[in-house]
């Protein structure tokens, strides 16, 4: 088994593992479940990521596809470790999704967002807006969505700080979400935070007219051991699509090289932050 990683990075080498000894034994996912006793959409799951297996099932599937000695023990002690909880589990209820558990688990982010300030470099009342206006009504659900979010952001500091790399639309800049002095304190925050060594903000002003990934929101997730695929997330209003195959990893990344060209460098990115910022003041 690879590296260490938190419970939703092995539970992603978990379901790996097991898609692989369910193929190199010769069997498809349907005669596996009727041998196990169980749905097909349960072993879909399990290798998808989706489920956590109990610990009998990894048994069964184990004895099933013959493995035995140092790789079964291993693959054992892998399934118990997924099953740890990490902080997020805490917030189970309002944050649906692998996102936050493989985010929370990642070395690096590349996000490109169009029309928002990214979740990683929001304040709390831009967030509460945000939320709110996501048809969101009941107060306290809209301060759970916001407190996780909050959670979330201290990955950015510490010992071992994740690396985000954000491309933000001036749009993002010009929206002024919650209102001007909600939007005034989102700006300086978002400037005082692209300060750090591990945080890097880019803009796309306006005029750099149309430009390749224009409108579509993606973050792509590295990790630190090489063996763990990046993961690409593409959002929209009917929900997360997560991408792991290498071709389409790379396609993306590609995308993101060109959202950072076709962006204003740092600097010119901070000055234009500051000068949104004044003109929002002077409103």
């Amino acid at each position: 088994m690879r590296g260490v990683g938190g419970p939703t990075v092995r539970l992603r080498r978990l379901s790996s593992e097991l898609t692989r000894l369910r193929r190199e034994s010769g069997f498809i996912r349907e005669e596996v479940a009727r041998r196990l006793g169980v749905a097909a959409s349960t072993v879909y799951r399990i290798e998808t990521g989706h489920t956590r297996p109990q610990p009998r099932t990894i048994r069964d599937l184990l004895d099933l596809y013959g493995v035995e000695g140092s790789e079964r023990e291993a693959l054992i002690a892998l399934a118990r470790d997924a099953a740890r909880r990490g902080w997020w589990r805490a917030y189970d209820d309002v944050l649906p999704g692998p996102y936050v558990g493989l985010e929370a688990e990642a070395s690096s982010v590349r996000n490109y967002e169009p029309l928002l300030v990214p979740g990683l470099l929001q304040t709390e009342d831009y967030a509460r807006a945000v939320i709110g206006a996501a048809l969101v009504k009941d107060p306290a659900e809209i301060e759970r969505r916001a407190a996780a979010r909050m959670a979330r952001q201290r990955r950015l500091t510490g010992p071992a700080p994740l690396e985000l790399w954000a491309v933000v639309d001036e749009a993002a800049l010009r929206r002024p979400v919650g209102g001007p002095p909600v939007m005034a304190e989102q700006l300086r925050r978002l400037r005082e935070t692209a300060l750090q060594p591990n945080v890097t903000v880019q803009v796309l002003p306006f005029d750099a007219g149309a430009y390749l990934g224009m409108g579509n929101a993606l973050a792509i997730l590295a990790f630190t051991d090489p063996g763990d695929a990046d993961v690409v997330l593409l959002e929209n209003l009917s929900g997360e699509l997560y991408l792991e195959d290498p071709a389409e990893i790379r396609r993306y990344a590609q995308v993101f090289d060109h959202l950072r060209a076709a962006a204003l460098g740092p600097e010119k990115s901070m000055e234009t932050i500051i000068s949104v910022e004044k003109e929002l003041a002077g409103r």
